[in-house]
């Protein structure tokens, strides 16, 4: 791989680097790649897996490639590899952002104010904001959508996931997906969405906290409805008021005093874009973003299920799908509809 990067990617790279492979994460497999003069990150599918379409390093590199003279948050690429001869798979290598990533809390030693808090969620909101700006065009990343009908295609897709990933020990929810197939919103508009938005996918500023300067891991990236992506950003956030069985699923500081709630992040993005959500769409976007995740949770249990994975982190984690059905619920019943 040394000898492959030197000749395709930086001639100057010397020796072989040290690799650490980067804890977290289900899909795609991340590793640090230390030299003597610089840091690059290499991303790579799962090991074992034969779907390209469902792993694609070629897509992630090339959205990232075009999006970095538009948009200054992605990383510099280096070198994509599609021959699998070299490590077994196709991978791409690109540089390393120096920052802490937040992930359950804070980084040791890191304190915030509420109003640093605060700063620190609406500054990471603007980041998607300015994502949902960017001219696609202008990009060269208009064939990445399919057009009009996206609501529609996720509500479907998503469906159609679940069943086909149930596992006798998890519940249908049926009757949430038949409530999203009923409550649909039209497609607001069209744009870059991220797909995958949370603290743990974006680089901080060294020298501050609240300050993002990268976002990482667009392997779900694609055009579509951008409140659909706030949603999904939206299931990640725990807030301060949850209760127990949800605060054990918080993956970000959301919960730091400061913080908004998810309905004010909600009215602060309707605020800076003009896209504002009524209180019936607001409960859609949010219980499609909890069924989503539910989804992608129990496609990683069916694996763990199937013995296609020995990984003990994924043992229980198909007990969080029930949990994230109740949340659904709860919320459908409280929208009185």
């Amino acid at each position: 791989m040394a000898g492959w990067l030197r000749e395709h990617g930086d001639a100057a790279l010397a020796g072989t680097p040290e690799v650490r492979q980067f804890s977290g994460g289900a899909s795609n497999l991340t590793y640090l790649l230390r030299y003597p003069e610089r840091d690059l990150i290499l991303r790579r599918p799962p090991a074992g897996h034969k779907a390209k379409s469902a792993h694609d390093m070629g897509r992630e590199f090339t959205i990232q490639s075009r999006l970095a003279p538009v948009f200054p948050y992605v990383a510099p690429m280096v070198a994509f590899c599609d021959d699998e001869s070299v490590i077994g798979s196709q991978f791409y290598v690109m540089e390393r952002l120096v920052g802490p990533i937040p992930a359950v809390d804070l980084p040791a030693g890191v304190e915030l104010t509420p109003e640093q808090a605060r700063s620190l969620a609406t500054n990471t909101f603007d980041l998607m904001i300015d994502l949902h700006g960017v001219d696609v065009d202008a990009a060269g990343l208009r064939d990445l959508g399919k057009g009009e009908g996206y609501v529609a295609r996720q509500v479907g897709g998503w469906s159609g996931r679940y069943r086909k990933a149930r596992t006798p020990d998890v519940g249908p929810m049926e009757s949430t997906m038949d409530w999203l197939d009923a409550h649909q919103p039209p497609d607001r508009r069209t744009c870059l969405i991220h797909n995958d938005f949370r603290m743990d996918n974006i680089v901080y500023a060294p020298d501050d906290l609240t300050r993002p300067i990268g976002l990482l891991d667009w392997e779900m990236a694609t055009l579509g409805d951008p409140l659909m992506d706030l949603g999904g950003a939206i299931a990640y956030w725990v807030q301060a008021d949850d209760d127990a069985e949800i605060q054990l699923a918080r993956m970000q500081p959301s919960h730091l005093p400061g913080m908004p709630t998810r309905q004010g992040i909600f009215d602060y993005y309707g605020e800076r874009t003009g896209l504002e959500v009524g209180e019936r769409d607001r409960v859609f976007y949010e219980v499609f973003g909890l069924f989503r995740l539910a989804v992608i949770a129990q496609q990683i249990y069916y694996r763990y299920y199937h013995g296609q994975t020995t990984n003990p982190r994924f043992k229980d984690i198909g007990v969080w799908v029930d949990i994230l059905d109740r949340r659904c619920q709860r919320l459908i019943a409280a929208a009185g509809s």
